[in-house]
């Protein structure tokens, strides 16, 4: 894994934070639940939170937050360790094997498709950094970390970026700024954001999200 994608990691309150936001402005974007890029679920299983990037174009994200740590999963299809490009068809060797088995069991579930891995970060809610495996990636290729941990949006200015060319959508800069500051989101903010959508369909979504300001 690319070290700088690490580095970039902000700690797991800050992670679920900046995933409940985007989660939200897809709600608002996009009212196609299926095509939205970034969502969240509050309790997808008693005491975890579960956070997904999904691109469209096969590649994706599993963030999981519980009481134990937090667990990411993360499959790019193009990269050289993904289970399809090898002829046992197997997880590549070490990716799995430092993890805690109180998260590492956070996995095993359909929906999170566990085989379909090219890395895997976690960390303890007693760390204080993330983790990974040892895991020997053959020079010139990429287990796809640096690419989908930088689809998690630090700032007002990227997401916005992102949002301009995949929702194909002029945002408000200011309205997306207040969000990320304190996600509260009103009737007039969801209409700047995007006058086509149904607001009252969005508001109901944000309120089961408990996004709503």
């Amino acid at each position: 894994m690319e070290a700088k994608a690490l580095e970039r990691l902000p700690d797991p309150t800050m992670l679920q934070k900046l995933m409940k936001i985007q989660a939200s402005l897809n709600i608002i974007l996009c009212q196609e639940e299926w095509l939205r890029y970034h969502s969240i679920i509050q309790d997808w299983n008693e005491g975890v939170t579960m956070a997904k990037i999904d691109n469209g174009a096969g590649d994706h994200l599993f963030i999981l937050f519980s009481n134990e740590g937090s667990i990411i999963k993360g499959f790019d299809h193009e990269s050289e360790l993904s289970p399809y490009a090898q002829d046992e068809h197997k997880v590549w060797q070490g990716i799995y094997d430092d993890v805690p088995k109180e998260l590492l069991s956070l996995l095993e579930d359909d929906a999170i498709e566990k085989e379909d891995v090219t890395f895997c970060i976690w960390r303890k809610n007693s760390d204080t950094s993330w983790h990974k495996g040892n895991v020997e990636i053959p020079e010139g290729t990429s287990d796809g970390s640096d690419f989908l941990l930088g689809c998690i949006f630090h700032t007002p200015e990227d997401f916005v970026e992102f949002a301009t060319d995949y929702f194909e959508l002029s945002l408000s800069l200011e309205v997306v700024a207040k969000i990320y500051e304190d996600l509260s989101v009103t009737e007039e903010m969801i209409h700047i954001l995007n006058s086509s959508c149904d607001v009252k369909e969005v508001l109901q979504e944000l309120e089961l999200l408990r996004l709503r300001g």
